[in-house]
């Protein structure tokens, strides 16, 4: 339900990860033992859109337990930094880093606000600031993300944004075909309900979780009056969880069926700091 934002609101969410670390690192959802055997859980879009990154520094913003930050390192990026406000998460980060043999030179973990950032992390900018797939929701205020995002980004690098598409939030959630909630919605979000997306209708204490809605075009618009050089927008017709009850599972994601119109299920950024 909509409510004004709550007093607790950070308390509240960051319980709500701390209690989801275990069974998430457990589950098949991450499936950490395919990802030590060398899975690589990064989207194929992800790496096209990116890029190249050997050799370049690469921050992750609100990284969980780290697996998309190592994968960058994987594909040779020089030094990667994750930064999560669970700290269960980033010791759960650091020891994959080190199981990988990836010392504190080529994969640094920080447990810390994502507005804190650029005091929390270990160097002032980065080549590449990446960001997303379920992130931003978590946030009030997407200016100050912005701003403070865009602060990290080195001269001629950028930041990379890939995310969940908000008009997915305005949807039923069955069939995914009626409007039934407010896109242009500026208060919390307040749901209370167990289980998680990683294991539907497991047993927590903390299920109390507060979220926002922020559409497209105040995104892109925060990103570019923080300094950025928007490069491009694309939108994606593909999830990476069952988002509604009629999606299928085709070629490694969620979709709608083959029968129904699509509609973007995901989005991503590139913007620039030139």
């Amino acid at each position: 339900m909509y409510s004004p934002t709550p007093a607790d609101w950070h308390e509240a969410n960051r319980a709500h990860w701390d209690e989801r670390v275990p069974l998430h690192t457990a589950g098949d959802f991450y499936d950490l033992d395919a990802f030590r055997a060398g899975q690589d859980p990064l989207r194929d879009f992800e790496i096209a859109e990116v890029g190249d990154v050997s050799g370049r520094s690469l921050l992750h913003l609100q990284c969980h337990i780290g697996l998309d930050t190592l994968s960058w390192a994987r594909h040779g990026a020089d030094r990667v930094v994750g930064l999560d406000f669970s700290a269960p998460a980033v010791d759960i980060a650091r020891g994959l880093a080190r199981e990988l043999g990836l010392g504190q030179d080529r994969a640094a973990f920080v447990a810390a606000d994502v507005y804190d950032a650029a005091t929390a992390v270990p160097d002032p900018s980065y080549d590449i600031v990446y960001t997303g797939v379920g992130a931003l929701c978590w946030l009030p205020d997407i200016g100050r993300w912005a701003e403070t995002a865009a602060s990290l980004v080195a001269p001629g690098g950028f930041l990379y944004l890939s995310e969940f598409h908000p008009l997915t939030d305005v949807l039923d959630d069955e069939t995914g075909s009626r409007i039934t909630y407010d896109y242009f919605a500026r208060d919390a979000w307040i749901e209370e309900r167990p289980g998680s997306y990683a294991a539907e209708g497991a047993e927590f204490v903390h299920n109390r979780r507060v979220e926002w809605q922020h559409p497209v075009g105040e995104v892109v618009s925060a990103l570019a009056a923080a300094g950025l050089r928007i490069e491009f927008l694309h939108e994606h017709d593909v999830s990476l969880f069952r988002r509604f009850g009629c999606f299928e599972r085709r070629d490694g994601y969620f979709r709608y069926p083959a029968d129904r119109p699509r509609i973007p299920l995901m989005y991503s950024v590139r913007a620039r700091k030139d």
